[in-house]
């Protein structure tokens, strides 16, 4: 009896592990506590029934603040629930076809269980085009490119339902962006997607809407983070360099690097990667594609100011739309920004203003040029001092984390921070000349009295 009860004990203690474990929020979560709402939501809209099928439009909605689909693009995939094909596709295309054999007279342009789908590149022929389409799979975010921040085609499928009975939805979508990093949840069967008229006064609607929604993991994207953060300030001569090997250790024979002056530079850019955008950097301590460099810059009475310099060491990316998301307390105070465009991010729901997302001026530095003497960005900031929490101690005056294109940065450790020298008061830093030349005003007088 001692023996059976220990076992049911024993079952029961088996049983509750397994239901923690199962419950525990695992090591992917694409929860961003910046961008807690972020995500790209996929919109399949039935808009007609074939003799075999129908036809359907679908768009991708990015509604992340800051994290867009740079180059090479999207790639989205599904699975067929059945054993449909499709007929055609206009505004993206599969990446195989498949094979149709048993397709007698026309062949569809896919007959895989498992697609593939890839956006046109610009310039695609108009009779090739819907509205969204053919941008190369680049989605901008809504903050930086409100025009650019969807993406669509247009698929006719057959072999599948031609009611809303008998349609069956895709199952195990995926979206790379052309790596992993996004986890997509199954697709649900919504409200009807409304469409207005140029002029407002009629509304039509999809005969059917699917929507699936996709969430953005770092861990999940890489292994190693893609850039780091540099700091340094007027008040001490330390230049605090990104941590060694914050993304990835260099090879011994440095093969997974290359220096600039390097006579196979080239050679190494055309390699096996460059099809993949699998990255080339720079040999450098901290082998890492993005620096950024944090810079306190002068102190005013008043304000106080700071510069930030982003360095391409990637010789295989122009970084086109970048963003940088920074996050500093005094960012509720910024009074002028210099040639980078910026816009306040509010994460808690409006109460903390401590998030800023800049990116370039377009035509002028909203490119990031690869590695090399063009390789960087720049831009100044001016800040009014908070009087009750301003500091230059204990390294106040650095950022709190920094993403760039969505990733995390990796940050020096605090302890490695500028420290303001014990013997340099505030009264005594640089840009004091209102006050100097008030002293040398009122001596002038004095001489003469």
């Amino acid at each position: 009896m001692a023996a059976g009860g220990r076992s049911v004990a024993c079952c029961a203690a088996v049983l509750l592990a397994a239901a923690l474990l199962l419950s525990a929020p695992t090591a992917t979560e694409a929860y961003d506590s910046l961008d807690p709402n972020g995500n790209i939501t996929i919109k399949w809209d039935i808009m007609q029934w074939t003799p075999d099928g129908y036809v359907a439009v679908v768009t991708m909605f990015n509604y992340q603040q800051f994290r867009h689909i740079g180059a090479p693009g999207w790639q989205l995939g599904w699975t067929w629930a059945k054993k449909e094909v499709i007929w055609s596709m206009v505004g993206a295309q599969t990446t195989e076809q498949g094979d149709c054999s048993k397709f007698k007279g026309n062949t569809p342009h896919c007959c895989k269980k498992d697609p593939t789908i890839v956006d046109l590149l610009p310039g695609t022929p108009y009779n090739m085009q819907i509205a969204n389409c053919c941008k190369a799979g680049v989605i901008n975010t809504f903050n930086q490119d409100p025009a650019n921040a969807a993406s669509s085609f247009q698929i006719s499928v057959g072999l599948a339902g031609t009611t809303n009975k008998t349609v069956k939805v895709p199952k195990n979508f995926t979206l790379k962006t052309p790596g992993p990093g996004y986890t997509c949840g199954r697709a649900i069967v919504g409200r009807p997607t409304k469409f207005f008229t140029s002029d407002g006064r009629r509304a039509t609607q999809a005969l059917m809407t699917w929507n699936v929604t996709c969430t953005y993991s770092q861990f999940l994207a890489q292994k190693t983070p893609s850039c780091c953060v540099s700091l340094s300030s007027f008040y001490n001569d330390t230049i605090v360099n990104c941590p060694t090997c914050s993304c990835g250790c260099q090879n011994p024979n440095g093969s997974n690097c290359v220096n600039e002056d390097s006579p196979n530079l080239q050679s190494a850019i055309d390699g096996p990667g460059k099809w993949t955008g699998q990255p080339l950097v720079q040999c450098t301590s901290h082998m890492c594609p993005i620096r950024i460099h944090w810079h306190v810059k002068l102190n005013y009475k008043e304000y106080w100011r700071v510069k930030i310099t982003i360095t391409n060491f990637n010789f295989r990316m122009n970084y086109t739309q970048w963003n940088l998301v920074v996050q500093h307390p005094n960012f509720d105070n910024i009074t002028q920004l210099f040639s980078f465009n910026y816009k306040p991010l509010t994460p808690y729901g409006g109460r903390i203003n401590d998030t800023a997302m800049f990116w370039g001026v377009k035509f002028y530095n909203d490119l990031l040029m690869q590695a090399g003497r063009l390789g960087n960005v720049q831009s100044e900031l001016l800040l009014r001092k908070d009087s009750q929490a301003f500091t230059f101690e204990k390294g106040w005056a650095f950022p709190r984390r920094v993403y760039f294109n969505g990733d995390n940065c990796v940050m020096p450790s605090p302890e490695n921070y500028p420290w303001l020298p014990n013997a340099s008061p505030l009264t005594k830093q640089p840009l004091t000349l209102p006050l100097l030349v008030f002293w040398v005003v009122l001596a002038t007088l004095l001489a003469y009295a």
